[in-house]
């Protein structure tokens, strides 16, 4: 379904995780970015695309390598894609694969799509690099921390954000690479809102948000989230970490393996033992 529109962007929310799949249009341009999950949402968004791209030409870019942000790449067969050099350069490129196979086949769903990982066309290998199309300007920063490979997208003309799996509304941090590195980024979130003007923030799950204190505030939620986790582990209070645990929106099984990876990483990287 359609979560957000204006003139020159629109958010596509998927039924599952609260995924958002955006399509930016400018005079020079479309760009797509992680078009995902049910194959009818992906079509959905392709045919929308058909419809309003007339000669422009069509960018896809990827936020991260994570298999439900690369689910719908099949769609867009001629469009361009960008990524950072850490997706590129995956080194479990079949393993995605094999966990969108997976998420077919657990929920009987037919497809005849080949199943990919992108090939990234154009690669961002500097923080802050700079893709001019026309009289657009895409500024890529690079974003580690939920996974390695991920890359924030400044659209310079149209003050839009998108963050990927950061700055949700709702969803807590979750570290699969690391947490200096998520710490870093969110250091890096909080310069960037001082640094540019802001139109539109479109994190990777979640609602959408045009107000800077509340962009903010979403920065220091993770940022509290990580240091009480930290101490609670350098302390190795047990009782903190699972009341930590609970703090996750939905509680499943996929937010237990969440807050389980944290606890890994944040012992690795702090522990005092």
């Amino acid at each position: 379904m359609i979560l957000y529109q204006n003139d020159n962007i629109t958010v596509f929310q998927s039924a599952l995780f609260q995924t958002n799949s955006t399509v930016v249009a400018t005079d020079d341009c479309i760009i797509i970015v992680d078009p995902t999950w049910l194959p009818h949402e992906i079509n959905e968004i392709k045919e929308f695309v058909e419809s309003i791209k007339n000669e422009r030409p069509i960018y896809l870019y990827f936020t991260h390598g994570d298999f439900d942000h690369i689910i719908g790449y099949y769609a867009f067969p001629n469009a361009k894609t960008i990524g950072s050099e850490n997706l590129h350069n995956h080194p479990e490129k079949e393993i995605k694969l094999s966990k969108i196979r997976q998420f077919y086949n657990d929920n009987y769903i037919n497809y005849a799509q080949p199943i990919q990982f992108p090939k990234i066309d154009l690669i961002i290998s500097e923080d802050g690099q700079e893709i001019k199309i026309g009289q657009t300007t895409l500024r890529f920063y690079h974003s580690p921390g939920h996974t390695k490979d991920g890359l924030f997208l400044y659209i310079e003309n149209l003050g839009i954000w998108v963050t990927g799996d950061y700055l949700s509304d709702f969803e807590l941090p979750i570290v699969f690479d690391s947490v200096k590195s998520y710490y870093n980024t969110l250091d890096k979130a909080e310069e960037l809102i001082s640094k540019f003007e802001f139109s539109l923030l479109v994190p990777g799950h979640g609602q959408v948000s045009s107000n800077i204190e509340e962009i903010a505030t979403r920065i220091e939620l993770g940022r509290s989230y990580l240091k009480r986790l930290q101490k609670a582990v350098q302390n190795n209070n047990e009782t903190e970490i699972n009341s930590l645990e609970k703090e996750f929106s939905f509680p499943s099984g996929f937010t237990k393996y969440c807050h389980e990876s944290n606890v890994t990483n944040m012992k690795k990287e702090f522990s005092f033992v």
